[in-house]
């Protein structure tokens, strides 16, 4: 399977599943026009493949105390390799930060972080985040209202 396309079963498979991970075999195979055996196989070579990375639960952040959502544009010191490897290393210690992306512009990462409250992040802040080695500038975004917020990936025809 890595090495073709998918056909629109397979497709139809990857959009069911992000919609729902926990859908029973059975169900997906309806929803599919696939008897049970069949989809089981094809759902299986998917996560061999490396389509489907895995299955998690999407937890409100409100119930569990990260109410707080902030991105933060780092500026590093150096542009160095090791100055990259450094920081990523760094940053992967850092529960709260949800994601981190190298980008191109006028700064070096963007991350996004969660947190309780405003206190919490500024801790976060100047003992996590600015105090790493080669961090030499943050710029903090506080997310006042979450308009859209998905890890659904549009899945098109023709790939």
């Amino acid at each position: 399977m890595s090495e073709r396309k998918l056909d629109r079963i397979d497709r139809n498979i990857l959009r069911v599943l992000q919609e729902d991970g926990r859908i029973s075999n059975v169900e997906l195979a309806r929803q599919v026009n696939l008897s049970p055996t069949p989809c089981l196989e094809r759902v299986r070579r998917l996560e061999q493949s490396n389509y489907i990375k895995g299955y998690m639960a999407w937890l409100n952040p409100a119930r569990i105390n990260a109410n707080l959502l902030v991105f933060v544009q780092i500026t590093l010191e150096k542009t160095t390799s090791a100055a990259f490897e450094e920081f990523r290393r760094s940053i992967l210690q850092i529960p709260e930060v949800l994601e981190c992306h190298m980008v191109s512009g006028g700064f070096d990462y963007l991350i996004k972080v969660r947190a309780a409250d405003m206190a919490e992040y500024r801790g976060i802040l100047g003992d996590k985040l600015a105090a790493t080695t080669g961090v030499s500038q943050t710029h903090s975004y506080v997310v006042m209202e979450e308009v859209k917020n998905t890890n659904i990936l549009p899945i098109k025809d023709n790939f």
